[in-house]
Parts: structure tokens; sequence; C-alpha cells
């Protein structure tokens, strides 16, 4: 295992710039398994790699780089066709190792660094069987999907046979369903015409490219002054029309009572969800808030870092809109047992993917979502931000506002070796007397 410290300045364009990350540099701490030939079951025999990540956004990526290392002791010297008949058992070996659990539990920077390793043998996993992430996970049993999952602190939510039904439910329809996303894409709406560090000439200039492009979703950023949220709302507006939705992400700028406020005042623009209004830790804040500024939906998951906070979100009736991260949690597993809880609670999932390497990720699992958890597009929509793709050597594909289903085996997520070498931190052309 290889483990490596890439980052990219996006700070300088203020691309991902929001009320609360000002100026962020899209990076990740990126691992890379790679075989010994023999376990490699494509029918080649030769050597098969496995790559993932998790988002960060600059400083503090080395903290995961050296958290990520530490757990190569889950995976290195393994059989991997042994490590493959047992992901679930997998899993809870490295989120659940006694001294590990301590810098925890399935939270903070550990966890992160569990997203990139789980990531990458699930990569790993699909490579070997020559397949796209969300076909493998779409192609197994509602059993073999439960046996993923650790269900420990959800039983009282929602219990593994409970879970099986329901997806024993769905399994009729897959076939149909996959069809349909091949056909018509995954619905989507783009962020990257919003950012809080863009000036009003660049979003009226972004949003008018994006109705030409067939988008008809969009998310702008809030959390400055009353007066200023109300001017880019209203330009945003004048631009797009009323029948494109406006989606609002607060980044956790707010307190309970100012958040209910402030949505109020934006109300006039018909705003489709307020994205984390508060402190994304505050689940009884969320659901004062969702109470507070119905219809307009409450959304949140993106910090989130857990699988049971998700269940108290849903629980509380906190938010109606999961928008879970597929690095904040702890890779694949716990991405499923979400989704199974999200389809519990009729809550829509649509992912968070504002950074390097989560759309490539999540186009993956709201492809599963749909095929086999849920059943519905109803309320769905994954997001799409449209910066870095080209470092990618399987690129997200977007088509008039839908997501095109991967077709490539794994995960998507491997990045091409001369943007890796380049953005290597600190010493990568890139970042070399920078």
């Amino acid at each position: 295992m290889d483990v490596s410290d890439v980052r990219f300045p996006t700070s300088r364009s203020l691309a991902g710039s929001d009320a609360m990350n000002l100026d962020p540099d899209y990076s990740a701490a990126y691992v890379v398994l790679r075989t010994d030939g023999a376990g490699a079951g494509d029918g080649t025999g030769g050597a098969l790699e496995g790559h993932g990540l998790t988002f960060t956004i600059g400083r503090g990526t080395e903290l995961c780089v050296a958290a990520a290392s530490v757990l190569e002791r889950f995976v290195v010297g393994m059989d991997t066709e042994e490590l493959f008949e047992d992901m679930g058992g997998f899993w809870r070996r490295i989120t659940g190792d006694s001294q590990l659990r301590w810098i925890g539990p399935e939270k903070g920077v550990i966890h992160l660094a569990t997203a990139a390793v789980v990531n990458a043998v699930w990569d790993l996993c699909a490579n070997t069987r020559g397949v796209p992430l969300w076909a493998l996970l779409a192609g197994m049993t509602p059993r073999q999907l439960v046996d993923l999952v650790d269900f420990r602190y959800l039983r009282d939510a929602l219990d593994e046979d409970e879970a099986a039904d329901r997806l024993a439910a769905m399994e009729p329809g897959r076939a149909r369903r996959i069809q349909h996303l091949q056909a018509d894409g995954y619905p989507a709406y783009v962020t990257s015409v919003g950012w809080m560090g863009y000036d009003e000439s660049q979003v009226r200039t972004l949003c008018e490219a994006a109705l030409a492009e067939g988008w008809t979703a969009l998310k702008m950023k809030v959390g400055r002054s009353a007066e200023d949220d109300a001017r880019r709302a209203g330009l945003i507006r004048s631009v797009v029309g009323p029948d494109v939705r406006l989606m609002m992400d607060a980044n956790q700028v707010w307190d309970v009572p100012e958040a209910i406020a402030r949505t109020r005042e934006l109300a006039r623009f018909d705003p489709y969800w307020m994205e984390e209004p508060t402190s994304p830790d505050d689940i009884l804040g969320h659901a004062a808030i969702a109470r507070a500024v119905a219809p307009i939906r409450v959304a949140s998951g993106e910090h989130a870092h857990n699988r049971v906070m998700f269940k108290q979100l849903m629980s509380a009736g906190a938010i109606s809109v999961c928008q879970l991260d597929a690095c904040r949690l702890a890779g694949v597993n716990e991405a499923v047992a979400v989704m199974l809880l999200a389809d519990k609670f009729g809550v829509p999932v649509c992912p968070h993917a504002g950074g390097v390497g989560l759309c490539e990720y999540v186009q993956h699992l709201s492809a599963f979502d749909y095929i086999a958890v849920s059943g519905s597009l109803e309320g769905r929509m994954t997001e799409y931000s449209e910066h870095l793709h080209e470092h990618f050597v399987d690129p997200v594909r977007v088509v008039s506002g839908r997501y095109q289903l991967p077709s490539l085996p794994g995960y998507s997520a491997e990045l091409l070796a001369a943007s890796r070498s380049d953005h290597l931190f600190p010493t990568g052309r890139i970042w070399a007397g920078a």
C-alpha cells in the first residue's frame, strides 16, 4: 500500500469557496493497493491495482495520509479472494481495532483515512471482477448486501431481516432500472456556478452557460450578509427564471435562530432546500430549523461522520434530503448502510460531491441506490462540480444535466499518473517553489 498527499491549488481561482471554507485547495489522501498477481481473478493472472482517496481541502491532508498508513496492517499480506469474500468482516475489522477505536471511534481523521483504504479495496475488487462498482453492488443478493453492513447501533431503527426484505422487494425491477439509467442517465444539479468567491459577473456568465448546457437545477452558496445573499439570489433567479430548481448551501455558518431567520428571508427566491444551515452535529437544531422553515427542505450529511448520526437525523425528522459523503463515511460499506436507512425513513439520497474525486465516486452510489435500494428517482439529484475531472483515468460524463452510467471496471477514482506526480505536495511541479 502506497499513500500520497495530492493537492490541487483551487484556492487560486476560489473554486469551491463558501461561507465557511474561504480558500480551499481540493486535495486527497490517495491510496494505491498493488497485488502480486497471484490472487487476480480476471483470468490473466496479472497484477491489479486498487485506487482510493479521501477528500480534504488542503492543510491537514498530511494527517489523513499518516492515518491511512497506520491502516495498512488490515490489507497488506491479505489474499484478495479471501478479502473479497467477506467485505463486511473486513470493514468491521478495520473500523473495530481495539486500540485505533480510541482515536475515533468512527469519526474524525481516522474515519476519513479508513474511507480511502476501504474505497481502494472496493476499487480493487471491482477491477478484479471486471465490472464498475455500481454493477458489482447491484449484482449482489439482498442478503449479501446486508452482510456488508455493521448493524450495531442501528437495530432500533432497522435490523438485518427488515433490510433484506426491503431489498428483496426491489430485486425484480433491477434490470429495468439499469436499462433506464443506460438510456437516460441519473439526474444531477450543478454547484460550480455559485461559489462564494465568484463575482456577480462570473456567476451570471456561469448560470447562462448552465442553461445552455441543459441544466435544470443548480446551487448557490449563502452565508454572507443578508443583503449579499439576497442580491446574489436575485441575480441568479433573474438569469435562470422561476422554473429552475435553486438550492442554497450555508455550510454551517449560522446558529439555529439565525438559520431560521435567514432561510425565511430567502424564501421569496423559492429555494428547493437549505443545506447545512447549522452545525452538522446539532441534530435537535436541524430538527427545529426543519419545522420552522417548512415547506423549504433541510438538507445535510456531508459532515455527518457515521451511520449513527444519519440514524438520528432521520429519526428526528431533522433532514428531508440525505447528503451522504463517499469519504466522510468509512467507504462503500457505510454508504450502503446509510442508503438502507434513508430508504426506511423515506428520505431521498442526494450525495454530496463538491470535491476532487467525489463526483467520480457518488455516480456509482446513486446508481446503486436507484437500481437496488430505493427504486425511485423522486426528489433525487446527485451533486456535480465541474472541476478537476480531467485528472482522472475514468472521469464522469454528464449530458444535459444527467450523469451517464460508468462502464469501465472499478470505482472511477484513479488519478492519472502525471496528475499525481505534478500535484504531489509539497514537491510536485505545481507546488515546488510556490
